[in-house]
């Protein structure tokens, strides 16, 4: 983890599971309307940069004053939760208290201890195995629970930059997820969970995190796909998350699984801060909020400070903030996130282009990763870069491009190159100045070149010798947490 503000504890009582989720008291130093609160509030959020953070608040507090660091104790915002053994929340009750940590262990070694249970580890820790070896045993329960609601999972890569001596890119690695990590996302999905219920059942005003029914457009292209390859998403005009989760279990063994869950994935509305509790989607939940991360995100920091006004015996009438002011947080908190993840891939994108300079005249082995009427976008196996073979560099025919099918097709030849498909292409030119890399055809065989019945739908993309302008394009997260949303009101399951 970078910001360490965060900290569990699990114990079997009698029938059920008591889980605490520990989170720094960040609202005690960041007093409202005070010059950290305003510039906080600017920043909207933490920036992470491959090496570098931009951090929404001063160091001395994300590093010291409110970092959960061990042996010492710590203000915290305590989240305490009963949880029976079929995952459903009994109870929650929140607290301002004082923490002591007893240790700060990274997942990997947790997933050893716990996971793979290596004696090595395990002896390692001998006073933390029982607690440890609870929230292992809790998150199977609540891993069933997921499943049984339907939240979606998407396996996409996330992936980390290793810096050499002299600061340029020496590798691009996966980042590895493994169940230790699990066990805490769904401890802290459940505490996000308790903290809606908890303003909302109060009547007071907050920032949910939001994310909305998939756009009504999207899902008839989504369903066309689907029908085209032997599949069906059930679910009629609002579908459910299940519904999505049926599609996925049908698609594993596939060839073409990157495929579809890529076509899924772009389907979903992107995830946003508002003031009224529609629900997310993805996880398939009722109510959620942001309340476990108030060091890095603004949102979760407007959370903890109703949690406090009610704990401290206020009402939803005394409170500083109303309904429309927090309107207007929303919707300033959901750019500053679109604007962080926006600085973010800008320079991971030009520290790539620097890496690739070295590789001009090279091939690689690849996947389609985005099909357009004026191209591909092809990410490198095992470099993770991304790079266009434009339109003109295919061959010397009309291309036509269906976005229903994510493909595009040669009108004379019937040659189809589709989203997911694997090719093989050559680095001929990197433009460090517009973060750009542009690849051709390694082998005019390498690539996928099926005939396709009745050719495609859609816009013609015409061999010219101009560059597209959009180079760009919007990557998914897991759970369909982000991409566009229409502002439709989720119905409650």
């Amino acid at each position: 983890a970078r910001d360490f503000d965060d900290a569990v504890y699990c114990e079997r009582q009698g029938k059920h599971w008591r889980l605490l989720v520990a989170i720094a008291d960040v609202s005690h130093y960041v007093r409202l309307k005070s010059p950290l609160d305003r510039e906080a509030s600017l920043r909207g959020t933490s920036v992470y940069f491959p090496g570098e953070v931009i951090p929404m608040l001063p160091e001395e507090l994300s590093n010291g004053l409110c970092s959960l660091n061990p042996q010492v104790d710590r203000l915290c915002m305590l989240c305490e939760i009963q949880v029976d053994d079929h995952g459903r929340i009994l109870s929650h009750a929140f607290h301002e208290a004082v923490m002591h940590s007893h240790a700060r262990l990274t997942y990997d070694a947790v997933a050893r201890m716990v996971v793979e249970r290596d004696e090595t580890a395990r002896n390692e820790y001998p006073q933390l195995l029982p607690h440890l070896d609870n929230l292992y045993r809790l998150f199977q329960v609540l891993l069933q629970a997921r499943q049984r609601r339907g939240a979606i999972d998407f396996e996409t890569v996330e992936t980390r930059i290793v810096f050499g001596a002299d600061r340029k890119i020496a590798q691009i690695l996966p980042r590895e997820r493994n169940d230790a990590h699990r066990m805490i996302e769904e401890c802290m999905i459940l505490a996000n969970v308790c903290a809606a219920r908890f303003l909302t059942e109060r009547e007071m005003p907050t920032l949910y995190r939001n994310h909305d029914y998939p756009d009504p457009d999207k899902l008839d292209d989504l369903r066309t796909f689907l029908a085209g390859i032997g599949l069906s998403l059930g679910g009629g005009a609002e579908p459910e998350p299940a519904d999505y989760a049926r599609v996925m279990e049908q698609a594993q063994g596939r060839p073409d699984v990157h495929l579809i869950q890529t076509v899924l994935l772009r389907s979903l509305s992107r995830a946003l801060y508002g003031p009224d509790d529609i629900g997310h989607f993805g996880l398939a939940l009722d109510d959620y909020a942001h309340f476990t991360s108030p060091i890095r995100r603004y949102p979760d920091l407007l959370v903890h400070r109703g949690i406090r006004h009610v704990l401290q015996r206020g009402s939803k009438d005394n409170f500083t903030y109303r309904h429309n002011d927090m309107q207007s947080l929303g919707e300033h908190c959901s750019m500053t996130e679109r604007r962080a993840d926006d600085a973010t891939r800008d320079v991971e994108a030009w520290l790539k282009c620097e890496y690739m300079q070295e590789h001009v005249g090279e091939s690689f082995d690849g996947i389609i990763s985005t099909v357009t009427g004026f191209g591909l976008f092809v990410e490198l196996s095992g470099i993770f870069v991304e790079g266009l073979v434009h339109v003109t560099a295919l061959t010397n025919e009309y291309y036509k491009f269906d976005p229903v099918r994510y493909r595009l097709t040669g009108q004379n030849s019937g040659r189809t190159f589709r989203l997911g498909d694997s090719i093989r292409v050559t680095v001929v030119r990197v433009d460090l100045d517009e973060r750009k890399i542009d690849f051709v055809l390694a082998d005019a065989d390498a690539a996928t070149a099926a005939p396709v019945a009745g050719g495609g739908s859609g816009a013609s993309a015409t061999p010219k010798t101009g560059k597209g302008k959009t180079r760009s394009k919007a990557k998914g997260r897991r759970n369909g947490d982000n991409n566009t949303n229409k502002g439709k009101r989720r119905k409650k399951q």
